[in-house]
């Protein structure tokens, strides 16, 4: 605990175009790995388009850990069909959370992150000040697939007793 920064809420909104992976459709779910933390959101029965608004919660201590996406599809007589990947860092959201942002007008963007050969942005990501909080909305466009993307909103948790940004 004397090592942890905060807590790292990953609202996982929806996945765009994803594989096809059974006959006609998929079954997909979200994993999110950091470390030796694993979460994951629930499954979205035959649909390319699943809309997950799952809120999945990492404990960061290290903000310079690569977080690594990855999209399956749910088969119940064989192992779960790889749909994709993605990787992200949340290098430039910690720098915004460090700022101590309170007195922006809602909705002012902080900073920009742009699509790169480094991380898996599908557009330019901003990092808002939005309802008194820091916010990044991200579109994750998935690799060692044909098709699909991933829509990520991420929120910051201070918590008591930890170590400070």
């Amino acid at each position: 605990m004397e090592n942890l920064l905060g807590l790292l809420r990953i609202h996982v909104e929806k996945g765009v175009n994803l594989a096809i992976r059974d006959v006609v459709s998929s079954d997909p779910y979200v994993v999110i790995k950091m470390g030796k933390q694993k979460l994951k959101t629930r499954v979205v029965n035959k649909n390319l388009n699943p809309e997950w608004n799952d809120d999945l919660t990492l404990s960061i201590s290290d903000p310079h850990a690569p977080i690594h996406l990855h999209v399956y599809d749910k088969d119940t007589f064989s192992m779960d069909d790889k749909m994709g990947d993605a990787e992200f860092f949340i290098g430039p959201f910690i720098e915004a959370v460090k700022m101590r942002l309170s007195s922006l007008p809602n909705n002012t963007i902080v900073t920009k992150v742009l699509p790169s050969r480094q991380n898996s942005l599908a557009e330019e990501s901003h990092i808002v000040w939005k309802d008194g909080k820091v916010v990044q909305n991200m579109v994750l466009r998935l690799r060692n697939v044909e098709t699909g993307e991933v829509e990520l909103q991420l929120h910051w948790i201070d918590i008591p007793g930890s170590r400070h940004l």
